[in-house]
């Protein structure tokens, strides 16, 4: 596998072209946010995989393709080189994670833009975006009168925080998803740019079809240094309250604090064992997007040595032992996703998986696959029109299923608005 990475000469058009617009239609991967990062095409290797030791299989493989690769990189940043996108499934249970290296990757960060090519790929031409046309919408898998019923029952049991032994189960993350059938078949590129120009300061993604603009990352690597942007504890605008006011009333509220608290050292504490230094913000701030409001803490830290110097994908390695967070399982987590199978009603396939980029030094990005859709192949039944939707919350002892009917709406609102242009 011969790979080489080149920085785009000044009168190269693709240059200054804002990186959404220069993907083709056939299978655009992506992961964009503020104008920079990587969006790539075509499919230069692939790996299927699923259960418990996915990630582990996909380090692996990663590990052993970039072994055997010539590379020439002349640029040398972080998301040069051989570059692979993924996707994970949220559970260990069957269901297919993805890996997909590009043929093509075009890359923008400090200044610097870049395209990477592995071997000789044919010119794609990028066809104009199409649009879906009139969306219908219809109850998916569990519908919200369903979501409903199962948080209620999620409420009856959970316990309070303070209370109960340390393997009582305090937070659950429950969702329900939405199927919308267009009249036209779905362009990825078409939401990818709705959500981007709504969306800036969130990731928008895409990998083998999956589709979204998630504000959640859940670990970055660069070299030895880590972050992560832990998000839980939710408000959303409403008539007559002012953005203040809402974000006023997060940081006061007892049971989005406890909700929050409750992913913030979730994730802390299976990050600490590969750290040097861990810093953990004592109070989060306020993350205001277009339809929510979140409690937000960013945790950064340092890898030890001996896993700094691990070299390839060190990044899925860590991935599989922060995964899932309490942001998207619940507390604690091997309890919480029984629970979660027993209430949910439905597979989320890949959605609050894990979903990124990983380079050949094993440097990355992985966010949490939020506010995202599923689309359907073009060989489905509706032609490629159709696309699975899915909105979830973390459910507490205080909390009340009205309200967490609202949320999730609220959560479902930048698809629905990538996929109609509104």
């Amino acid at each position: 596998m011969t790979v080489r990475t080149s920085v785009l000469p000044d009168d190269d058009p693709r240059r200054t072209a804002p990186l959404l617009e220069l993907l083709p239609d056939d299978a655009p991967l992506s992961w964009v946010r503020d104008g920079g990062g990587l969006v790539g095409w075509g499919c230069a290797a692939r790996l299927a995989t699923s259960g418990p030791e996915r990630f582990a299989t996909a380090d692996e493989w990663w590990h052993e393709l970039c072994a055997g690769a010539d590379v020439h990189d002349e640029v040398r940043l972080p998301g040069s080189g051989p570059v692979a996108f993924s996707s994970f499934a949220f559970a260990d249970r069957p269901g297919d994670s993805v890996v997909v290296v590009p043929e093509v990757v075009l890359g923008s960060r400090d200044g610097v833009r870049w395209i990477t090519t592995i071997g000789d790929p044919a010119e794609r031409p990028v066809q104009p975006v199409r649009e879906p046309g009139a969306v219908e919408y219809s109850p998916g898998a569990v519908s919200t009168a369903d979501y409903r019923r199962s948080v209620a029952e999620a409420v009856r049991l959970l316990e309070p925080a303070g209370s109960g032994g340390p393997d009582a189960v305090r937070k659950v993350v429950l969702a329900h998803d939405l199927l919308a059938t267009a009249a036209e078949p779905l362009d990825a590129r078409y939401l990818l740019r709705n959500l981007a120009a709504r969306y800036p300061g969130c990731w928008t993604f895409a990998v083998d079809g999956l589709v979204g603009a998630t504000p959640e990352l859940l670990l970055e690597r660069t070299g030895r240094h880590v972050r992560s942007r832990v998000l839980a504890g939710t408000s959303w605008p409403r008539p007559g309250v002012g953005a203040d006011e809402l974000a006023s009333g997060l940081l006061s509220s007892a049971k989005d604090l406890s909700e929050h608290a409750f992913a913030t050292e979730s994730l802390a504490a299976e990050l600490r064992p590969f750290c040097s230094a861990l810093s953990v913000p004592e109070r989060p701030e306020v993350l205001r997007l277009r339809n929510v409001l979140h409690l937000a803490s960013h945790i950064t830290g340092e890898l030890h040595e001996p896993a700094a110097e691990n070299g390839v994908a060190a990044l899925l390695r860590l991935a599989a032992a922060v995964h899932p967070s309490a942001a998207v399982g619940g507390t604690p987590s091997p309890d919480a996703v029984e629970l979660i199978q027993q209430l949910e009603g439905m597979d989320r396939e890949r959605y609050s998986g894990p979903v990124g980029w990983v380079d050949g030094a094993g440097n990355g990005e992985l966010g949490i696959a939020l506010r995202c859709a599923q689309l359907e192949d073009a060989d489905g039944d509706t032609g490629g029109r159709r696309a699975r939707l899915f909105a979830g919350c973390g459910i507490v002892a205080e909390s009340d299923p009205d309200t967490e009917v609202l949320e999730a709406a609220a959560k479902l609102r930048p698809i629905t608005e990538a996929l109609t242009g509104d």
